[in-house]
């Protein structure tokens, strides 16, 4: 789907939405902007075809299936358990992701190394579910 196909309310409504959660999670946007744009357009496109935000820079064998698990919907889990975004869409002002909360083990620690939260009272509301997240992560490949 090109950007032409995508419906401007969806557009709008994602954009209104990254916007709320930047303010909301204490993270800024990505300072590139063809890269903060291509998510947002990601994100619209799976809203308007699959009726739920899920994240464009993963890849899904079913993309139905995965909305119903509710991992990848931004924001996403590891975004609300460690504040930490794949796609790069929420991140420090510097443009790095934050890797602060993240397990030692996990692939956005070994790449980016330690990024420290610029803003640690804001964002995480789903810390408490680290554990269970972490469960998953090894045990079910999405």
């Amino acid at each position: 789907m090109e950007e032409k196909d995508i419906s401007q309310k969806s557009l709008a409504l994602m954009r209104k939405f990254v916007a709320k959660y930047i303010e909301k999670s204490g993270t800024a946007l990505h300072p590139v902007d063809d890269v903060s744009e291509g998510v947002i357009l990601g994100l619209a496109h799976n809203h308007q075809t699959l009726g739920k935000p899920l994240c464009p820079c993963r890849y899904y064998p079913d993309k139905e299936e995965e909305v119903q698990h509710r991992t990848w919907i931004c924001a996403c889990d590891d975004m609300q358990i460690y504040k930490y975004c794949h796609c790069l869409l929420f991140v420090t002002e510097d443009g790095l992701p934050i890797t602060e909360y993240l397990p030692d083990d996990h692939e956005g620690r070994e790449i980016y190394g330690l990024v420290r939260d610029p803003s640690p009272d804001k964002g995480r509301p789903l810390r408490h579910k680290a554990a269970e997240r972490e469960e998953e992560r090894r045990n079910r490949p999405s």
